[in-house]
Formats: C-alpha cells, structure tokens, sequence
C-alpha cells in the first residue's frame, strides 16, 4: 500500500463494528510553498487535527476536538510536543539520511508515516499498524505479531536491521499501537458521539440513461461508510450482471454509492422478482426497493419532452416566418396596384404621348 498524505486516501472498512485512528506524517524537501513537517490526526476517515512546522498551534478541525483539547490540557501538550519538537527532528534527519543512501540531489523528495489502530467496540478487539513511504513508495512497516520490521527495499534493510535489534523500541511501539492508541481512540469516540457515531440512512432511487442501459441502484445522503448495496432476486444476492460501485463521499460530509443491475435479458413480467438493499451498519432495518419501471428515473423521456417541445417551436417560427412572408407580398402588391404611372423616360416619348397622331 502506498501511503500519499497529501491525498488522504483510505481504504474502506466494511465491518460494522471497527473504528479507527491514523495519523500521518510528512517531512519533505525541495517542494516549494509546502511545510518541510506536516501532521494530521484522522478518526473514521475524518480530519480531526492538523498541524504543520509553519504553525504555533495545533489546530483542531471538528468543534468537538476543539472542546477535547480545552478541556485536556494534558492531551493538546502531547499533541504539541509530537508537532513542533518530538516529530519535525526525527523526520528531518532519517529524510537527510535517506538522500544520503539513496545517492540522491536536493531535488523534491517525500518521507510519510501512518500509524494509528482499529478497535472493534463490541468485541474490544484492537491492533495497531506503523508504516513508512519513502517518495510515493513502501519503504518499512512494522509487523506487530513478530515485533519486526519489513523491507520491501534494499536500501531498506540497513534501518530494518537497527531498529529490530533496538528491543525498547519495538515494545515501545506494541504499547503505544495496541494500548495508548486505542485509549485515545476511544476518548475521542466519546468527544465525538453526536457526529461520529450517528447514523444516517440514504434516499434511494433507480436510475437509468437508456432503455438498453443497466439500471442503477443510487443510495446517496448515508453516514456512516460501512455500509453496503447490493442486487437481489427472489431474496437471494444477485453476483452475475451485477456491477458494484464504491462508496464515496459527499460534500456535505455523508457518502453514496450504487450497483448496477443488467437487465437486457429480464423479461418484463419479471422485473418484481428484483429488489436493490441497502445495509447500513448498526442499523437493523434495512432500506429495501423494488425493480420497479415505474419507479426508475431516466433520462431518455426528458430528452423526448425536449426535443418535442423544439420540435413545436421550430414549427411555430416556421408558420410565423411564412406568414410574415405572405402579409408583406400581399401589402407589396397592393402598393404597386394603387401606384401612379411612371413619368416618360425621354422628351421624345412625352412629345409622342402628346401628339399622338403626329
């Protein structure tokens, strides 16, 4: 897994029970406009405090973690001391040191860490996980059941091999990942009832582009991720010509998702046999919906609409057009009938016009 801070992308969890807490830390060099240290907290994939080595403070980025951080002075001084003294030196000189092994120019060059835990809060079960990137690319990370470290590079192996014969290190880091972390976990779960730990069921609607088009299961407007959609018939889950979406995020900080149904070959007499649920986590009842033609939204028939209604216009203009054309001949005509007669071209047809006989 490659660990990208910048984008704070995180794999979806589709358990129901697991919460989680990571942080992330970057040091950097040659990047402009950038902080050398930047460092982020995140429970349940939302930002929750931020900090960066241009900032005196640690700035917390949800009211609740606001209120945590006023009221425990003791946890905004830890989270100080990680941010602007403890991590920026540590960062700073492995990613000197790494330039060094690497043989690497003053160019832009990128060290991350991701640590943080899960805890499953009906079973208490809780592990850790301790990683490092190095450039956009694996570089260490720490397997907790064996208490080493792995290499995925050779310019790996040299730290690898210090820090697994660093014995206090190593129970350092299984306590910090499999006890403290989670204890914070959960003081913050705490903080952050009212909106980490609400739920929120979706609207639902069936959509389709085309008559030939799959028609797609939308639930949007849901909290939290761990949800799921699926595609039944006759109440068992449909797996062929069925193609499933993932979950993303809204803006206004809910999520969606869809799966698509093929239902080229589905007669229509047995369009009722289908039905789309959504399970939401934590939430008993789940939001069921018919295969319904009725019920799908498309796209097609307000296209129809539209190109009827141009149609009509065109028509209208056409008739207008024409009618315009005839009234202005017919008036042009009548002009010309009620018109005098011509004044003679020359003094030789006006002398004849005068003497006719001559």
């Amino acid at each position: 897994m490659k660990v990208l801070f910048l984008l704070l992308l995180f794999c979806h969890v589709s358990s129901s029970v697991k919460h989680s807490l990571k942080y992330f830390l970057t040091a950097s060099s040659g990047v402009s406009n950038f902080p050398e240290f930047v460092g982020a907290a995140v429970v349940d994939e939302h930002l929750v405090a931020y900090c960066d080595i241009n900032r005196t403070t640690v700035e917390p980025k949800q009211e609740w973690m606001k209120t945590l951080l006023e009221n425990d002075p003791q946890e905004l001084e830890w989270c100080r001391v990680q941010c602007f003294h403890i991590q920026p030196n540590l960062f700073k000189t492995r990613l000197y040191s790494l330039k060094q092994r690497f043989n690497q120019s003053e160019d832009v060059h990128v060290f991350q860490k991701m640590s943080g835990c899960e805890w499953d809060d009906e079973t208490g079960e809780a592990h850790g996980f301790n990683q490092y990137g190095y450039d956009g690319e694996d570089f260490l990370s720490l397997d907790l059941k064996t208490l080493t470290w792995i290499a995925p590079k050779p310019q790996a192996v040299t730290t690898k091999l210090s820090w697994d014969a660093d014995k206090d290190r190593l129970k350092y880091n299984e306590i910090d990942l499999t006890e403290l972390c989670p204890e914070r976990l959960k003081k913050y779960l705490a903080y952050g009832k009212s909106s980490l730990q609400r739920t929120e069921l979706p609207s639902v609607s069936l959509l389709q582009k085309t008559p030939s088009s799959p028609v797609s299961c939308h639930a949007s407007g849901f909290y939290p991720d761990r949800a799921t959609l699926i595609w039944r018939k006759d109440g068992e889950e449909l797996h062929e010509d069925v193609e499933l979406g993932e979950i993303l995020p809204n803006h206004d900080g809910t999520f969606q998702t869809s799966a698509d149904l093929n239902v080229s070959s589905v007669p229509p007499e047995d369009w009722r046999r289908y039905d789309c649920v959504f399970h939401l986590s934590g939430v008993k009842d789940d939001v069921v919906t018919k295969l319904d033609k009725a019920e799908i939204r498309t796209n097609w028939e307000k296209l129809s609409d539209e190109i009827v209604l141009i149609f009509a216009a065109v028509v209208v203009l056409l008739l207008v057009f024409i009618a315009a054309a005839a009234v202005g001949f017919i008036v042009y005509k009548k002009k010309k009938v009620q018109r005098p007669p011509s004044p003679p071209d020359s003094s030789s047809e006006l002398s004849e016009k005068l003497n006719p006989e001559t």
